[in-house]
């Protein structure tokens, strides 16, 4: 495994600021290996969600993406 692996948390914490009204209210948890808690405002989680679950589809197909090159299997919890 290259020792230049990205941060996911970063790629999830500045796509989850661009998309809720409070971006200063964006944490992410990166717990264990694999699992990512993203925690947003209250009024924001239906912004990250988004439409049928598409926003945070996407959001997780990114980060399957990105634990692809370092061959890991990520989770993606919201948390409000």
């Amino acid at each position: 495994m290259p020792e230049n692996t990205p941060d996911v948390r970063i790629l999830i914490e500045k796509i989850a600021k661009w998309i809720v009204d409070a971006p200063d209210q964006v944490f992410v948890d990166h717990l264990d290996d694999d699992v990512l808690e993203l925690e947003v405002a209250e009024n924001d989680v239906g912004k990250v969600i988004g439409r049928q679950g598409r926003n945070v589809r996407a959001l997780r197909t990114l980060l399957s993406a990105a634990g692809a090159r370092a061959r890991k299997r990520y989770t993606l919890e919201v948390i409000d």
